[in-house]
């Protein structure tokens, strides 16, 4: 299966994101089909740029992205946002009785 995922780049505590396709198989910083874009959240103000018909280009092939690269993707126009929201990974805080 390829996935379309972010891969960390940088220095401690400033992190640097590539987005790229790559085999779902692969380690996370291994080699990659290609590179779509960059993401640097550090930056003021944030960074962010994706090849939009790169991205739309995978797809239409059946790539899946993340969570974190959907929502990059939407950000900036390569995907529309869903009426579905996918539930949160992390189960809330319980409440002390």
């Amino acid at each position: 299966m390829v996935k379309m995922r972010l891969v960390r780049m940088g220095d401690k505590k400033s992190p640097v994101y590539r987005i790229v396709v790559v085999d779902a198989r692969k380690a996370a910083t291994g080699e990659y089909i290609e590179k779509i874009g960059f993401y640097d959240p550090k930056a003021e103000p944030v960074k962010l740029e994706i090849d939009v018909e790169k991205a739309k280009a995978w797809l239409s092939k059946g790539v899946q992205p993340t969570e974190t690269v959907k929502n990059l993707l939407v950000k900036a126009g390569a995907l529309e946002k869903s009426e579905k929201l996918s539930p949160a990974k992390t189960k809330g805080k319980k409440a002390k009785k």
